[in-house]
């Protein structure tokens, strides 16, 4: 049931709203500004969770004529959103906290507010690694962004563990919103890092060289029947890949032969990357016989 992206998304969801209002309560009974940091950052999960589920909703619509390439990028657009909203809630937090030092803060039953970032660490967890298998097996990149999100949450809520610990036991209450900064600025990187992979499929970059590499191991297989390939070009919208090259046919190859050629191609390449969509313009050779490995009439004469 949450093996799916919508399903993945709506525990998501549901796990975020319970520790949004667990860490809400807390904080407000405690005064504490880094568990009201962590109530933040976990409704900025909350929100980055609707945002996934809506741009999943969008990417599962099949191409139309309006958009014959399909939705992938809504997802690339998505994961964009999530690192613009994980951003400004750091800038948030470091400005409360700073505020606090400046105006001075009593932190009170400091206890509940470490029983609330245990029970935090341990939903987060597991929840993060659930997400990163789910965006591994469908390729999602906004669920990836979230999951990635999430285990950050693993490390936010132990240092404001670690924080509620030294104010419980030494009475320094400045560690708290100290705490607090330092989550912001772990927050901000995050944001940085959660921009960088959407923002690349937005500008069409080409695919990861480990998935170019699979596409020319695919090509190679055909040497006898291929000349050779060029203007190979490549790019990603969402969890889709999109590929398009030139093959250079053997000379004496009939127009079926290099028909079928293609087929075989475009479904070598299909099953290493997931869901490809790829387009082939066959060419007869140059005539160029030197570096060619195809069998043809020419290469026997010569």
């Amino acid at each position: 049931m949450f093996s799916t992206k919508a399903g993945a998304a709506r525990l998501l969801i549901a796990a975020v709203v319970g520790l949004i209002t667990l860490k809400v309560t807390v904080g407000w009974l405690t005064g504490s500004i880094s568990v009201l940091a962590q109530a933040a950052d976990s409704l900025l999960d909350l929100f980055a969770g609707i945002i996934t589920f809506s741009a999943i909703r969008i990417v599962a619509r099949p191409a139309d004529a309006e958009h014959p390439y399909g939705h992938g990028k809504a997802e690339d657009i998505a994961g964009v959103a999530q690192g613009i909203l994980i951003f400004i809630t750091g800038g948030l937090i470091i400005y409360s906290a700073i505020v606090r030092i400046r105006e001075g803060s009593v932190i009170e039953l400091a206890e509940a507010g470490m029983a609330v970032m245990v029970v935090s660490i341990v939903v987060s967890i597991f929840l993060s690694r659930h997400l990163l298998r789910v965006s591994r097996a469908t390729g999602s990149v906004a669920l990836e962004a979230n999951a990635r999100n999430i285990a950050a949450d693993v490390y936010s809520a132990s240092a404001v563990l670690a924080g509620l610990a030294v104010v419980r036991f030494s009475g320094l209450n400045i560690i708290d919103p100290v705490i607090a900064i330092g989550v912001a600025i772990y927050i901000l990187k995050l944001a940085i890092d959660t921009i960088r992979k959407p923002m690349s499929g937005l500008l069409d970059e080409k695919l990861p060289p480990l998935q170019q590499a699979a596409i020319e191991a695919s090509l190679s297989k055909h040497c006898r029947e291929v000349s050779g390939f060029h203007a190979l070009r490549t790019r990603r919208a969402g969890s889709h890949s999109y590929v398009d090259l030139h093959l250079v046919m053997a000379r004496d190859i009939t127009l079926e032969q290099a028909h079928q050629v293609c087929n075989r191609v475009e479904a070598e390449i299909r099953d290493s990357l997931r869901d490809a969509s790829v387009i082939i313009h066959a060419e007869p050779c140059d005539g160029e016989c030197k570096q060619c490995s195809a069998a043809c009439s020419m290469r026997r004469t010569s």
